[in-house]
């Protein structure tokens, strides 16, 4: 299935509250619903703590059902065993086609894969900080500080240079692979497909960590490939394809 193509996916939301802040709240429930339908909402932690006391008025607003997990023992995080037990009964009962899993925390990298393995997707929401073996267990992963940029527009991330995504050699080696992956034999490939390649390779990739809010945006600042809006059959529709510069210039000199 096509992480990038909406749908009306039956989808279990579950935030560890210990690695999740409430600031996030709002941009990631309208991330969630590109997805699917949050059909259930969980938000797990020790209630009894004042660190968590901020959430209080986010779960109201938003009906996220707060699960109680006590601390039993000191530096034994009890919150993730809640949280997983949870996720793996909502998993057998086959009323859902993903989960969004809200945490930092490395720990959740194993229940990912197990999700997955049953042929459902997984979204992962964390900090930049989150390692890369849960990142990298997702079908997608979005890092939060995204999500906070859509709500306060005076902190949105600043897009970069032409000069600075070319020195991005990771950016540039996955677009282009992805671009080589998706083209006919004259280069040109369709924008949605370097896409779906893109999320294949990197679950971690998104526009928005460089500036920009689509792919076709994040190519054209690149400097690097041709971009070109094709209206199809039906007059009314427009489509992007986009071919690699060099592809251009190999076709010069021949």
């Amino acid at each position: 299935m096509n992480v990038s193509e909406p749908s009306q996916n039956r989808l279990a939301v579950l935030i560890d509250a210990d690695n999740a802040q409430p600031s996030i709240t709002e941009g990631l429930l309208s991330e969630v619903a590109k997805y699917g339908v949050a059909s259930v909402k969980r938000i797990y932690g020790d209630w009894t703590t004042p660190s968590l006391s901020g959430w209080k008025s986010v779960l109201l607003e938003h009906s996220i059902q707060p699960v109680q997990q006590f601390r039993y023992t000191v530096g034994k995080n009890a919150t993730d065993s809640a949280m997983i037990i949870d996720a793996m009964d909502l998993l057998f009962t086959k009323r859902f086609d993903g989960f969004c899993l809200v945490s930092s925390d490395s720990d959740f990298t194993r229940l990912a894969t197990r999700i997955r393995e049953e042929g459902l997707l997984v979204y992962g929401f964390g900090e930049k900080k989150t390692p890369k073996a849960f990142v990298s267990a997702c079908d997608k992963f979005i890092f939060t500080e995204v999500l906070r940029f859509q709500e306060h527009s005076d902190s949105a991330v600043k897009p970069k240079t032409a000069n600075e995504l070319k020195r991005d050699s990771k950016l540039v080696t996955l677009l282009r692979s992805a671009l080589e992956a998706a083209s006919d034999d004259s280069g040109w490939a369709h924008l949605g497909a370097v896409g779906s390649n893109i999320a294949k390779q990197a679950p971690e990739f998104d526009p928005r960590n460089y500036g920009f809010s689509k792919l076709g945006e994040l190519a054209v600042a690149t400097k690097l490939f041709d971009v070109d809006e094709r209206v199809q059959r039906d007059g009314h529709s427009r489509t992007i394809y986009i071919r690699d510069k060099r592809k251009k210039l190999k076709e010069i000199n021949l």
